[in-house]
């Protein structure tokens, strides 16, 4: 009689989790982006920067992130808002939210890798800082530094593996189907 529609779990699941997360992320995305533009921004805080004891310079990229720190935070912000959007789109089977999903899920596998080369960047940086310390009389600081670079490699594979497999399977033709796409 009617021509009803399967719905995966998997679809369910992955849309109430990720609407949970968007939506805590955006939460809290608000008020720091409220706290970077009323403290930040300041001029008591820019003269505190500009009146700072001179440090060792940072790498390039840290920098350029700290002299930006105000749009990365922005940006973090419009990703969320995004995501929420299309977990909600996601949750009501629409194929431009599977899409969008697919390739912010990419996007987080990409993001992943990024995010370790960038921290090898901070942590040569820092390790060169703490080996000037060293001589000092500061501690060695070296296993702390290999510790923390595993833990990043097997969150970043942890994490990029199930952003792809999530990937992979909204692409699977069984839920683009369920979409309305074979």
């Amino acid at each position: 009689m009617s021509d009803v529609k399967q719905r995966s779990t998997f679809v369910t699941v992955v849309a109430w989790i990720f609407i949970a997360l968007s939506g805590f992320g955006a939460l809290i995305g608000i008020l720091q982006n409220i706290m970077i533009q009323t403290v930040f921004r300041s001029g008591e805080f820019g003269h505190a920067m500009q009146t700072a004891p001179g440090q060792p310079s940072l790498p390039p990229m840290a920098t350029f992130m700290f002299e930006h720190v105000q749009w990365f935070f922005l940006a973090m912000l419009l990703v969320n808002l995004f995501m929420l959007a299309c977990s909600i789109g996601l949750l009501k089977r629409r194929n431009w939210a599977r899409l969008c999903f697919i390739a912010i899920m990419i996007l987080g596998v990409v993001w992943q890798v990024v995010g370790l080369i960038m921290q090898a960047t901070m942590f040569s940086f820092m390790r060169d800082q703490f080996s000037a310390a060293q001589m000092q009389g500061a501690p060695d600081m070296g296993a702390f530094f290999i510790a923390m670079g595993l833990v990043s490699v097997v969150f970043a594979l942890a994490f990029g593996a199930l952003f792809g497999w999530i990937a992979w399977k909204l692409a699977s033709k069984p839920i683009a189907a369920e979409f309305g796409r074979a």
